[in-house]
């Protein structure tokens, strides 16, 4: 963590999107596998987000599986940043406001949600490579 800026990181969280994913996994108190986002942008931008907070040393991901999670640099960030990190996710959720009254709030939106008409298999796409495995979904 050393490594990145200031500069660098507050770039990074300069988007009103990545703020957003910022604070689901902050606010959750757990690791966040890339298909339970709620973000107002399609799959392949939100993977432009990931790789962006990546970068900037913000996220980390890791596998289980075929599902790519996510998980929050919090202790790193608070020792080279102190107070960054909860600063942020309460100015995102002041910014956010309530929620809407129609809002599930239950359950978060599922990214992954196929296009019509194309059915869906398992998460990942088979790997031509190797019979029976799967390669790992984006994010």
């Amino acid at each position: 963590m050393e490594e990145i800026s200031l500069q660098h990181l507050l770039e990074a969280l300069a988007d009103p999107v990545r703020r957003q994913v910022v604070s689901q996994p902050a606010r959750a108190g757990e690791d966040l596998s890339c298909g339970t986002f709620d973000a107002p942008v399609s799959r392949s931008t939100l993977t432009h987000h990931f790789n962006v907070l990546r970068e900037a040393g913000v996220i980390r991901q890791y596998y289980v599986g075929t599902a790519k999670m996510n998980t929050l640099r919090a202790d790193e960030m608070e020792e080279r940043f102190p107070g960054l990190l909860s600063a942020l996710v309460t100015a995102s959720t002041l910014e956010a406001g309530p929620p809407h009254p129609r809002a599930h709030n239950s359950m978060p939106i599922n990214i992954r949600q196929p296009s019509r008409g194309h059915r869906r298999g398992p998460p990942g796409r088979p790997d031509e490579g190797r019979p029976g495995r799967m390669a790992p979904t984006r994010c």
